[in-house]
């Protein structure tokens, strides 16, 4: 079975995302799923599922730190597009006990720190998220960072043990832009002041005229600016 995975790899690199999220949904039925973090990337592939009325599970990570403009943006994209995102909580008792341990910011004191936080508010929540589904779909481009530009079409995850497509590997953002709106869709209006990769309010900020996408993440720490949901690009 992986050897025709690794087949189906090249043919999806020849596919358009639309025509790539359809083959997978057919070959894998029931066992696709998106994980969306409502930036710009996955709002498109959120519309490209919801246009087609694609049987594939969507769901986002509320950590508990998310920024109001993101979690407005979730319910704004649930009524447009009549659809429902399922949202996965980090584990009350893991966040009790990080808190009480490193304390409510504790994550500026160390990468270490920061990684702990990311597993309890992230990574578990997404392997229970992933659990039971064949494919993983996300919204992950070539160009978002040096460490995601050798990254494949279809690629396996060995940490979540599940293939991971990328449909949108070799758009430019200027492509996906352009796209957003081309089909109206909506987006983080923090997206207009300068936030271009947005994850946890505390560990994000606004980036200046050619800075990295990334810069914005974790700013403090000298690191390669993941959070270990995609453990393999770390």
């Amino acid at each position: 079975m992986k050897t025709n995975l690794i087949e189906l790899e090249a043919q999806l690199a020849q596919l358009a995302p639309a025509t790539g999220l359809t083959l997978l949904v057919e070959l894998f039925p029931g066992k696709v799923c998106f994980s969306t973090s409502l930036g710009q990337e996955d709002q498109v592939i959120t519309q490209l599922i919801a246009s087609q009325n694609l049987p594939i599970q969507i769901f986002s990570l509320d950590t508990g730190r998310l920024f109001p403009e993101t979690l407005n943006l979730l319910a704004r994209t649930e009524a447009k597009y009549k659809t429902k995102i399922q949202v996965y909580y980090p584990e009350r008792s893991s966040v009790e006990a990080l808190v009480n341990t490193i304390g409510i910011n504790g994550f500026y004191e160390s990468v270490e720190n920061r990684k702990s936080c990311c597993f309890v508010r992230k990574v578990e929540p997404l392997q229970r998220a992933l659990a039971g589904n064949e494919i993983w779909v996300t919204g992950l481009r070539a160009e978002q960072s040096a460490n995601r530009s050798e990254m494949k079409w279809l690629e396996w995850d060995e940490s979540n043990q599940i293939w991971k497509y990328n449909p949108l590997l070799d758009w430019s953002f200027d492509e996906v832009l352009t796209y957003l709106e081309t089909h109206k869709i909506p987006y983080n209006p923090l997206h207009d002041k300068g936030f271009v990769s947005i994850g946890c309010a505390p560990c994000t900020r606004a980036i200046s005229s050619g800075e990295d996408a990334r810069a914005g993440r974790w700013w403090w720490e000298d690191s390669k600016k993941e959070c270990g949901l995609h453990s393999s690009r770390q």
